[in-house]
């Protein structure tokens, strides 16, 4: 089915609701959602649309539940920040994914810097899973137990969890995790796994190895921070949807979707075709029935963590920083509206949504050279795929049957409080986090932004009250 302008505008103008959450649980999915972060609560405007229960059926806390933030000092927990964002979620009748336990990002020093035995690391590991998911059990529909254990290639990050436990760190998070909250779905996370390639590959052994140790792993999270032009085609990225549905898992999603142009602003043509992109990954979910939900890297450019990473791109999100919705999310909508036949209410609450040709989603089968820009950030945030997408989506959910996995070459990425990968002198990759949202207009970076790191050009000062703290050589973050 071809999305056009005159589709989106019809669609509305029949009284089909634009609630995205509302219009994804009509297609069959479980939840529409965002990331969002503690500081971002304080701003009205955006808190309105995202308390919207039919808009956004999900959250995800960008930060407050880091090992950083919860564990500072070994022993010693605190669950301000992920609290605020739980509650939150709960006042508003949405479901919380929580993230995340096991990073080798944002670790406090205590813990990266420390010459521990297996056995110390373990009870370690095993301290901080049992008093963070104990603390939340009940509230969180799913966590992302283990975050970005993996480089590009497909190894493993030389972690202090990797250096001392090997890969025996991953189903030991997994075990911890299933002990402390038996009800909450438990799920692998990782960025640039959304196409097939070597790091694809590696998370069906990951599942595998999870699974064999007698572990428990429901779902996997595939991060999706992509780049206009090389999302990949819907077919290619359902076929790796499958994929991890044929290795073993119960569940999966999209958990941190953004979509980046490479120069802004962008022009219609640009708008066009990340609107396309949107509708190749958002249908990948539909055709797959154990594709839960996705959830966006947070709704707008206003606090996206993209432009801060990567300096002159973004405007990667559905909504632009003034709030209102752009063709991306014009064709998001279209998209479900037409899946769910329909869809569910009028659209009496829905933003409006502009009519020029820029909304239109148009199909494409040319194929996008493979790009090896990479993002980062934990938020981590992914880079971009490969191919592009192809946007004659269905009617209505399709199962797709299982096929090969079109070869791709995979483009690295990152997470919301992100940590970006970049690709550095001569070809070394470097990590660099983000997080949204970045320096502000007036005297620093504010609460959670990127402050300093190997390759940083923003601002290295914090706003008042904050301080640059150092997270490895690639990024510092004010906190």
């Amino acid at each position: 089915m071809r999305f056009s302008t005159i589709t989106a505008a019809g669609l509305l103008a029949s009284g089909v609701s634009a609630n995205l959450h509302e219009l994804a649980v009509a297609a069959g999915k479980k939840y529409f959602g965002t990331a969002t972060d503690n500081s971002e609560l304080t701003d009205t405007a955006y808190v309105e649309i995202l308390k919207d229960a039919k808009m956004f059926g999900q959250i995800t806390p960008g930060n407050g539940q880091k090992w950083q933030f919860t564990e500072k000092s070994q022993g010693v927990f605190s669950y301000t920040s992920g609290d605020e964002i739980a509650d939150f979620a709960k006042t508003n009748s949405k479901l919380l994914r929580c993230h995340t336990l096991v990073w080798h990002s944002q670790l406090p020093t205590w813990v990266s810097s420390g010459t521990w035995t297996k056995e110390q690391l373990t009870s370690i590991i095993d301290t901080h899973i049992s008093n963070v998911a104990g603390h939340y059990k009940g509230q969180c529909y799913a966590w992302d137990v283990v975050n970005e254990a993996l480089n590009e290639d497909g190894t493993y990050r030389d972690s202090v969890f990797y250096k001392v436990l090997g890969t025996d760190f991953i189903p030991i998070a997994f075990k911890a995790a299933a002990a402390a909250d038996a009800d909450a779905k438990l799920y692998y996370n990782d960025y640039n796994i959304e196409l097939a390639g070597n790091k694809q590959k590696e998370v069906l052994n990951i599942i595998k190895n999870i699974k064999d140790s007698g572990a428990r792993i429901d779902g996997l999270g595939l991060q999706a921070h992509l780049i206009v032009g090389s999302a990949g085609s819907r077919s290619a990225l359902s076929a790796v949807l499958q994929s991890y549905v044929d290795a073993g898992v119960t569940e999966v999603a999209y958990t941190e979707l953004d979509i980046r142009h490479k120069a802004i602003p962008a022009d219609t043509a640009a708008q066009e075709q990340q609107a396309t992109d949107y509708v190749s990954v958002v249908g990948a979910c539909l055709d797959i029935a154990e594709c839960v939900g996705v959830t966006i890297w947070d709704y707008t450019d206003k606090y996206s963590w993209i432009p801060s990473v990567f300096p002159g791109t973004g405007e990667a999100l559905p909504w632009d920083k003034d709030l209102k919705p752009k063709p991306a999310y014009t064709s998001i909508s279209s998209l479900l509206a037409a899946a769910g036949k329909g869809g569910a209410a009028p659209a009496t609450s829905a933003p409006a949504v502009a009519t020029s040709a820029a909304a239109a989603v148009t199909t494409s089968a040319a194929a996008a050279a493979p790009t090896s820009e990479s993002a980062a950030a934990e938020p981590s945030v992914p880079a971009a795929e490969p191919s592009v997408p192809e946007s004659s989506a269905p009617a209505a959910p399709v199962t797709t049957p299982k096929a090969s996995i079109p070869a791709a070459t995979p483009a690295p990425a990152t997470t919301l409080s992100t940590v970006v990968k970049s690709k550095c002198g001569g070809g070394a990759t470097a990590e660099a986090a983000s997080s949204a949202p970045a320096a502000a207009a007036t005297g620093g970076a504010a609460r959670w932004a990127q402050c300093g790191g190997n390759g940083f050009t923003g601002s290295t000062t914090c706003q008042s009250g904050l301080t640059c703290q150092k997270q490895n050589d690639y990024y510092s973050q004010c906190v």
